[in-house]
């Protein structure tokens, strides 16, 4: 290093003055990369980011499982049911989710798929949209043969889907449902 050279801030020196003050300016640099608009954005994308992926990952799987694509498996019609079929070769178990699940005369809500299946019979099977045409709420319950919203006491009729009594202008959406041996699907 030349006598008339300025300093360079990151090289020690050995000249007492310049030794204490060559680490604060690195320091001060570096401050001032993080104190930045465009540092904190930066960490706050990267944040963003890492925490968005991991909601994304955890929500990712529904409860109800779909009826596969071009499947040949029978589809009921838009809220109707298939009567159980035996199991195939090429499904030993049916798949699905299993029908005893699904109380006679009663039903079950799957909240992750806002789907609620119903069977109002013995062996008919009915599935809808669980959300309620009133505000949006999700359906919780099948008693005595209705559906029932918590929200506003919407109740719909669980062979139907259309409205009972309540605020709901309509009635739910029906969803198809495909029965195999002792499961079910929906779409």
């Amino acid at each position: 290093m030349t006598q008339g050279s300025p300093a360079d801030p990151t090289q020690p020196t050995s000249s007492p003055d310049t030794a204490t003050s060559a680490p604060a300016s690195v320091l001060d640099e570096r401050v001032a990369v993080l104190t930045d608009r465009r540092g904190v954005l930066k960490v706050a994308g990267v944040v963003g980011v890492a925490v968005g992926a991991g909601a994304l990952a955890a929500c990712s799987s529904p409860p109800v499982p779909s009826s596969p694509a071009g499947g040949s498996s029978s589809a009921a019609a838009a809220g109707g049911a298939s009567s159980s079929g035996g199991a195939t070769a090429s499904n030993p178990a049916g798949g699905g989710t299993p029908t005893s699940e699904i109380p006679v005369g009663g039903g079950k809500v799957f909240p992750d798929s806002q789907t609620v299946v119903t069977q109002p019979t013995a062996g008919t099977f009915k599935a809808f949209d669980a959300i309620c045409p009133h505000q949006g709420c999700t359906v919780d319950s099948v008693e005595g043969g209705q559906i029932i919203c918590p929200c506003h006491q919407s109740h719909f009729d669980a062979t139907t889907g259309d409205r009972v009594s309540g605020p709901a202008p309509t009635g739910l959406t029906a969803k198809t449902i495909t029965v195999s041996g002792g499961s079910f699907t929906v779409s």
